[in-house]
């Protein structure tokens, strides 16, 4: 994990190397707390892809737990008539 400084943003090349080389994101602190995170465009893409992905499975977890399901024979058969396969 790497965590800088804020003074050190005003280095870009820096940063966008140290995000590179991290493949995950960098820690900005001001005054010793933490204040941002800067991270590379294609971590931030597979971060948000597993958060969808957590949402969906919590959802349909929601939905077993409330009832809102079918048995797969009953899903195939209104797939078929639906499509009239």
């Amino acid at each position: 994990m790497q965590i800088i400084p804020m003074r050190e943003l005003k280095n870009t090349v820096e940063v966008e190397r140290r995000c590179a080389e991290e493949k995950g994101p960098v820690f900005v602190t001001k005054n010793g707390y933490g204040r941002l995170v800067v991270m590379d465009i294609d971590y931030y893409e597979r971060t948000m892809q597993k958060v969808y992905e957590a949402k969906m499975i919590m959802e349909g977890l929601e939905d077993v737990k409330a009832g809102r399901t079918v048995d797969a024979e009953t899903a195939f058969s209104d797939l078929r008539k639906k499509y009239g396969i």
